[in-house]
């Protein structure tokens, strides 16, 4: 699929800069500036712009665009009542960061208000606040904008080495000559678990893209920076250096959990990936969803019409019996026998001050973290 530009250069972008200067504006969230840019460079192909009402219906129904094509997560822009009335339906307005720095050009199609807690049932199945995609949805403004964008700067990057542009991972991708690319969604740092799920994607094909979000998460969830440097660290020291890509996604984490899944496949299909991991409780958050339901709402999508494959890992631990890690497809035995591995239980042992089995994370991750905890615990004395 050919990818959306909505990226203005040359005289197009320098007509639009002076232009810009005498729009209507509106101050959008850094969660709404990561999306813009998303769309302009394609990460979200093929929507080119913020869903106007028809759209939104269409994904919280069918979990389609109106055009037919696969969507299931809103890229909506929301605005607070007095905003919107400075805005009528036709009106070019400038998106601008929290610096007043104007990031692209939204050309009004359409202002409408919605339903908060339908979209909330619809993408997370709940309406409840306690859920954090449900809070976010609760504290947006009233009314949305829907339009066409055209980019005119780019937003800073916290992390602008691993930043790649969709096009940027398809020609690397092309230029290590890979045919087959596994994409894997993070929001955790690295423990073995993951490991051993990456490196059993990597025995059928021929690399992986490790694509970290870097946009908003909950309160409670490792902080960007540190995730990163427990990628660089694992990567660098236990991967073929010929078989991986690392690079951030500048999104935000919805906890959407079956939605999100299909979302981060498609948003992983745009950045070249030809297989995508989804994992137990994949983008989860508490009890709201099944252990398994993100594998399963694949399943109410036409073969094919994703254009990615999904590879369906269970929960990995290790096996004292076994010694080795494996999940419940190999593993014949009690639970009694099994080390847990998750990014939770991590936090709790390293909260804790408990020794941390090398079964469970690399030592040099353990050590990463049991600063990171030991940091936060000094600063919030």
């Amino acid at each position: 699929m050919e990818l959306v530009n909505r990226v203005l250069t040359g005289q197009k972008r320098e007509k639009a800069l002076e232009e810009v200067k005498e729009y209507p504006s509106v101050v959008a969230s850094a969660e709404m500036i990561m999306d813009a840019e998303l769309i302009a460079t394609g990460g979200y192909t093929p929507i080119d712009g913020f869903l106007t009402r028809e759209d939104l219906e269409s994904v919280l129904e069918n979990m389609h665009l109106s055009n037919g094509s696969p969507w299931t997560i809103p890229i909506v822009l929301p605005v607070n009542e007095k905003t919107a009335g400075e805005f009528k339906e036709g009106d070019d307005v400038a998106l601008l960061d929290n610096t007043k720095n104007p990031i692209a050009v939204l050309h009004l199609k359409e202002k409408f208000t919605y339903d908060k807690k339908r979209v909330a049932q619809k993408v997370f199945r709940t309406t409840d606040e306690e859920h954090p995609g449900v809070a976010t949805v609760y504290g947006w403004g009233d009314f949305l904008l829907g339009g066409e964008i055209d980019l005119v700067n780019r937003p800073k990057h916290p992390f602008e080495r691993y930043h790649l542009d969709p096009a940027h991972t398809r020609r690397e991708i092309t230029e290590r000559g890979w045919r087959t690319i596994v994409g894997f969604q993070t929001r955790n740092p690295i423990h073995r678990s993951h490991e051993y799920i990456q490196k059993c994607a990597l025995e059928v094909v021929d690399g992986i893209l490790i694509h970290p979000i870097v946009g908003w998460t909950r309160k409670g969830d490792v902080p960007a920076e540190v995730r990163i440097k427990s990628y660089e660290i694992v990567l660098n020291n236990y991967y073929p250096r010929n078989r991986f890509l690392l690079a951030t996604l500048s999104t935000a984490m919805r906890y959407a959990g079956p939605r999100e899944a299909i979302f981060h496949a498609l948003v992983r299909k745009n950045f070249g990936c030809t297989h995508f991991i989804v994992g137990r409780d994949h983008a989860g958050v508490g009890d709201y969803y099944g252990p398994y339901d993100a594998h399963r709402i694949f399943d109410e999508f036409a073969e094919g019409e994703l254009g990615i494959t999904p590879m369906f890992f269970e929960n990995a631990f290790f096996c004292v019996l076994c010694d080795s890690l494996t999940t419940e497809k190999t593993c014949p035995h009690l639970k009694s026998t099994r080390i847990a591995l998750s990014g939770t239980k991590v936090r709790e042992l390293l909260l804790d001050k408990k020794p941390i089995s090398e079964k469970v994370v690399r030592p040099e991750i353990a050590e990463l973290l049991s600063k990171y905890y030991t940091d936060k615990a000094k600063e919030a004395k």
